[in-house]
């Protein structure tokens, strides 16, 4: 699985340093360091919309608030 998180400076500034901390962290916690390839990226042209996140190719949006919820419905679901 691929997750890929925009770094760009809007994103930057909704968040994304601790989107892509807890993703990181969440991926560790749950052992799947070999299951998911976490990667930075600049713009993905949906700047209104919050830290924009892709999960092989679909777009998200998340704050650091929701990346929780998101990990575990969106990521964990798909990889039981």
């Amino acid at each position: 699985m691929k997750i890929t998180v925009c770094i760009g400076s809007s994103c930057h500034l909704k968040g994304s340093r601790q989107v892509v901390e807890s993703l990181q962290f969440l991926i560790s916690e749950n052992d799947l360091k070999d299951k998911i390839d976490l990667s930075g990226t600049f713009c993905m042209n949906n700047c209104q919309n919050g830290v924009c996140v892709t999960v092989d190719g679909k777009m998200y949006s998340l704050t650091p608030e929701t990346t929780k919820s998101f990990f575990e419905t969106e990521v964990l679901t798909k990889l039981k």
